[in-house]
């Protein structure tokens, strides 16, 4: 049975990885009760395992050029890749970027 807008996730995807999700921007995630930011992006990496890479380093802490928020939330607050996502709920991505 496919998932409905009330048994996903929405995440947000920045620009600049979209190359690595087959070019979408957003994309619809099934998640279960009890969630969280980790399973979330575990059932991201087994489609799309380069960005699961650019987001997480290899201990899968969140990389620290790498913002995250659920519903607005930043996640580092809500407890990172612990923090817990809901159906329904909205989770964006944005990768810092430096220059000079």
């Amino acid at each position: 049975m496919p998932a409905t807008a009330s048994q996903t996730v929405t995440v947000l995807v920045p620009r600049t990885l979209m190359a690595e999700i087959d070019g979408q921007r957003i994309i619809e995630v099934p998640v279960a009760a009890g969630a969280t930011l980790a399973d979330l992006l575990d059932a991201l990496a087994t489609d799309h395992p380069v960005f699961d890479r650019r987001l997480r380093d290899e201990t899968r802490a969140l990389r620290r050029y790498v913002n995250v928020y659920v519903d607005g939330d930043d996640v580092r607050q809500l407890g990172g890749v612990a923090a817990s996502v809901k159906p329904g709920q909205e989770v964006q991505i944005i990768q810092s970027v430096a220059g000079g």
